[in-house]
């Protein structure tokens, strides 16, 4: 199978000139044999890193998804692609699952997609025993740690397709998994040694605003009606504000729907095909809605209430702007929000859980109050770290909120936090240094004696929440630290004392208002708009009369080419991204003759050629190997592969594969002493004019006398030095 089959196959198939970062190694690694670990954002294309290694092989890719949802939109356009695919979940009949499990009996699908509960039935493990399985992907790989924000604990049983079908690679994808949900996957999967491949988080063409929520409702619709074309999202915390957030959408002439785990299951469908059809502009929804909806067109994402983290925060704002186009993220904030989730924790029973619910909410609200970059808070919580001072795509980089000089407003305060402790050697909460700073006679400050201070009253010329507010801020900045009770206190820290000594200046920003800056369009691509209308409405068109969501006859960005390019034959359909073979065969001449009949009645127009999108250098991507990096220093220190195959208690194959894949990621190793000079003058001549991924052709040529390390290390040596040459 030569290197050149998966590019091929890649245009042919799936329409596309080109591999987006990580994509080929991905495929490549899970093609020799190994596990995989991969983190790619959504958008990124993760699932083309199993589709297209499953036309190479020959044989079955089972992939696991948690959604019925995924799986049909998956398989409705893979089929639309020419791809032979198949799932089973219980939404089938009888008779239909019997047939495509004849179809897999038979040999006749390349892909499976199935639920891990279905997967995990000792009646469907035993069919996998009679199927010719030949990689496993599972999708959505948070979900099996409890440290993620989705867990499923059925995703913890399948390690054991592993132990059923020992010698298949297996591919874990996600696009959110912090370090530690990276490691929890590795460990619950049993991944082999695998590869980790960690992209940037960064997604340049996603605007991040963060506003003061005022009127929930008004303000949802009027961001709504400035983009009336276009899909979005409305996230809300509560079954009954989806509903009525929906209705009154629907209300102001929106086509809007809700969507929450309440409704029964048909009803559930059939709002959720109406947003994937485009029926419905608008899908107002809980959390249940959205993981995995393959969706590429959704122009926005409104959170209505605070998420209660930052990774449900990221996963959800996603789901904007798949395709690569810009695409807002609207947050609305209010502390009556974080007041309301803080009631909700207290009834946690468990203690642990409780904290780090607690936690998380301290993060989210620290990003919704924060004057920081929104892309460094976002891609930080992930351990990434932006460098640029400006990211072009968030609100306070595109509208900083005005700077002022608050140093006398934060001497009063800190020197009020003392005054307390220091009258009754206990600490209190902001709320009541608010009160004692305006003046206030509540039974708690007559009791201790607060009004007494002399620190009383010296706010009066503020209202109590201003304090509050500059409070938060003192504690982001450092100057206050905080309790992790349940009724948290604040305390001077060190650095609040020095500032006070010292009299240092602070300057600090203004608190969130109602936005006025404009939407950013990184990512655009300018096209015709009356030719893409046009184009939008035919397509509408050819996927009700099949059946299915406009986006798996073509995507936008197709869309937008065509309307830029104006192609007029085969072959120029040919070269807009996302026209393979079989859809070309099955839609291009009904879109030629609509773009010619557009153009015989209208002008044509010319656009400057697209550029790549000049975004923010992203996290260089990283390729690591698990405890690949151990070894890699053991050798640098001078230990040899059999000394650190004892000193780690691992097959000195093992260790030769991990230096393989230091060398296969840019590493300088000397090769001397890796393998014998009679050893180097066999595989010479069995890797002579070999250009296949896989080495088991020639171990089995060589009878097994050289182990797959081996192999591995000498064809990494021989492609640096020849690509070096």
């Amino acid at each position: 199978m030569s290197l050149q089959l998966l590019t091929s196959r890649l245009k042919q198939t799936f329409g596309y000139d080109a591999f987006r970062p990580l994509q080929r190694e991905i495929m490549e690694t899970s093609l020799a044999g190994r596990d995989a670990l991969a983190i790619l954002p959504t958008g990124a294309g993760k699932s083309l890193c199993y589709q297209l290694p499953a036309l190479v092989r020959e044989g079955l890719t089972v992939v696991v998804s948690p959604l019925i949802a995924l799986m049909k939109d998956q398989v409705d356009q893979l089929e639309a692609s020419g791809v032979a695919a198949t799932f089973l979940n219980s939404t089938l009949d009888g008779n239909e699952a019997r047939r495509r499990i004849d179809g897999l009996n038979a040999g006749e699908y390349q892909l499976l997609y199935v639920a891990p509960e279905r997967l995990m039935l000792p009646d469907f493990l035993s069919r996998l025993r009679g199927w010719k399985i030949v990689a496993l992907a599972v999708d959505e790989a948070h979900c099996i740690s409890e440290w993620g924000h989705d867990f499923r604990p059925e995703y913890r049983r399948l390690k054991e397709v592993r132990q059923l079908i020992a010698d298949i690679p297996v591919l874990a994808l996600t696009a959110t998994a912090t370090e530690r949900v990276r490691e929890d996957i590795v460990k619950q999967l049993e991944l082999r040694d695998p590869s980790i491949f960690l992209a940037s988080f960064n997604r340049p063409n996603l605007k991040y605003q963060v506003v003061a929520k005022a009127g929930a409702a008004a303000q949802v619709c009027n961001f709504a009606n400035a983009r009336p074309d276009d899909s979005g999202i409305v996230y809300c915390q509560s079954r009954k504000n989806t509903e009525a957030l929906a209705a009154t959408l629907r209300a102001q002439g929106f086509s809007a729907v809700a969507y929450h785990a309440g409704l029964d299951a048909e009803e559930r469908a059939k709002n959720q095909d109406a947003f994937l059809r485009d029926e419905a502009k608008i899908v107002c929804a809980t959390v249940a809605f959205g993981m995995g909806i393959n969706k590429p067109n959704v122009r926005y994402v409104i959170h209505a209430d605070l998420p209660k983290n930052i990774e449900g925060y990221y996963q959800e704002t996603g789901r904007a702007g798949r395709d690569g186009l810009p695409a807002d993220c609207l947050l609305l904030f209010s502390r009556g929000d974080v007041m309301k989730y803080l009631k909700f924790l207290d009834e946690i029973p468990d203690q642990q859980a409780r904290a780090v619910a607690h936690h998380q909410l301290d993060q989210m609200t620290h990003f919704a109050e924060s004057d920081v970059c929104r892309r460094v808070s976002l891609l930080g919580y992930f351990g990434e770290v932006w460098s640029l001072e400006n990211c072009g795509g968030c609100d306070h980089c595109l509208s900083p909120r005005e700077k002022w000089d608050a140093t006398t407003d934060v001497q009063k305060l800190l020197s009020c936090v003392l005054r307390i402790r220091q009258a009754g050697n206990f600490n209190v909460g902001l709320n009541h240094i608010s009160e004692v700073l305006t003046g206030g006679q509540s039974e708690k400050i007559l009791r201790w004696k607060h009004d007494q201070l002399t620190t009383h009253g010296i706010g009066k010329d503020q209202p109590r929440p201003y304090w509050v507010d500059l409070g938060r801020q003192l504690l982001r900045l450092g100057l206050l630290s905080g309790s992790e009770d349940k009724f948290p206190t604040v305390a001077v820290s060190q650095l609040g004392i020095d500032a006070l000594k010292k009299r240092e200046t602070v300057m600090l920003t203004r608190s969130l208002a109602v936005p006025k800056s404009k939407t950013i369009r990184t990512g655009d691509i300018p096209c015709d708009p009356g030719l893409f209308e046009v184009l939008r409405t035919l397509r509408k068109e050819l996927a009700d009369a099949r059946n299915v969501p406009p986006y798996v006859v073509f995507s936008d960005v197709t869309l937008r080419h065509f309307s830029r390019d104006y192609p007029g034959n085969d072959a120029a359909l040919l070269r807009v991204p996302g026209v393979g073979e079989k859809k070309l065969d099955d839609y291009g001449r009904t879109f030629i003759d609509a773009i010619r009949a557009w153009l015989t009645e209208n002008p044509r127009q010319a656009f400057t050629p697209l550029e790549a999108v000049a975004a923010p250098p992203p996290r260089t991507p990283t390729i690591t190997g698990g405890t690949a990096a151990i070894t890699l220093e053991l050798f640098k220190n001078g230990q040899s592969v059999a000394e650190i195959a004892i000193t780690r208690s691992l097959a000195e194959s093992t260790i030769e594969s991990h230096l393989a894949q230091a060398i296969e990621n840019g590493g300088q190793l000397d090769p001397r002493g890796l393998y014998t000079a009679e050893e180097e003058r066999q595989m010479q001549a069995a890797l002579e004019g070999y250009d296949e991924i896989a080495l088991k052709p020639v171990f089995e040529q060589l009878e097994g006398r050289i182990s797959y390390g081996k192999l591995r290390l000498y064809r990494a040596v021989s492609l640096q030095l020849a690509s070096a040459s």
